[in-house]
């Protein structure tokens, strides 16, 4: 009985931690949005409540766990935020199903997790998911395109502060004609309603990230394949990152996603590798 109480009182941590939450995350949005994390933190507030029923014990929330969703939810979003919440919720729910015959109430509990509470993140309204397409426009074509350049150039001119210099200004006209393309784009096709000028911004600003992200080493280390190999971690680093916002968002493949974007920055990599080995052969470069 007393490994119940403290599978029991293991429960009620959580619902109050998630309670927690929810209600902050409630008061750092308005209408729709915060009306629904209102609802999901009374449900949560009210699990806590049947389990107290059988502990007749208080529980503090976890203050860790409060802060780092809250935080997470300022980096990238509500919907990520509390989709990733409610993959620990599935472990729960696991829990939940080990003593449902000794306290019938976790059966209200159950159906709340499996079905309730997801069906209200789903009613989320949130507009960076709505761009998530443009930004990975801009994030692939980046990677891809600017990190083939640099190789080239490195292999080809062998001076980090000139390929820093040729990378940043091929970099950012890259990313504006991209920015440019993706409004035209969404004008002419009108696709999902999305706002042309919010799409090309986001696609902008994705590509323009990578390019400081990738351009940066070559100004700040004299080797030039030493920032090469500094602007391929960074490179990993961002798929790695991006591609497991979009999976937790999308629900789909972490590693199939993140595989498939890796594999084309890094088959264009070495492409480039190779014409910038060509270049300085047989046009005779030297730096």
């Amino acid at each position: 009985m007393r490994d119940l109480k403290r599978d029991l009182m293991r429960f009620q941590e959580n619902e109050i931690t998630e309670h927690e939450i929810y209600n902050r995350l409630s008061k750092k949005t308005s209408g729709k949005n915060a009306d629904v994390l209102r609802k999901i933190a009374s449900d949560e507030l009210r699990h806590y409540t049947i389990l107290k029923k059988y502990t007749s014990e208080d529980v503090r929330p976890n203050s860790f766990k409060v802060m780092w969703y809250t935080i997470l939810a300022s980096i990238f979003g509500l919907t990520f935020t509390l989709k990733a919440m409610e993959g620990g919720e599935k472990i729960a729910q696991d829990s939940y199903e080990k003593v449902k015959d000794d306290i019938p109430d976790i059966a209200e509990i159950i159906e709340d997790e499996e079905r309730h509470e997801m069906e209200l993140i789903n009613m989320i309204e949130e507009e960076r998911i709505g761009y998530i397409s443009s930004m990975v426009l801009g994030l692939n074509d980046a990677i891809v395109e600017l990190t083939g350049t640099l190789a080239g150039l490195t292999f080809a001119l062998r001076n980090s502060k000139i390929v820093g210099l040729a990378g940043a200004i091929t970099g950012i006209s890259a990313a504006l004609s991209m920015a440019v393309s993706e409004y035209l784009s969404q004008k002419s096709e009108g696709e999902d309603g999305k706002n042309p000028l919010k799409a090309s911004l986001y696609t902008g600003i994705a590509y323009m990230i990578v390019v400081v992200m990738l351009v940066l080493p070559y100004f700040l280390l004299s080797n030039p394949f030493l920032a090469l190999g500094t602007a391929v971690i960074g490179v990993v680093i961002v798929i790695a990152l991006f591609t497991y916002f979009v999976a937790v968002v999308k629900e789909v493949s972490y590693r199939g996603y993140f595989l498939e974007m890796l594999s084309l920055s890094m088959g264009v990599m070495l492409i480039s590798f190779g014409v910038g080995l060509l270049a300085r052969k047989f046009l005779g470069v030297d730096v």
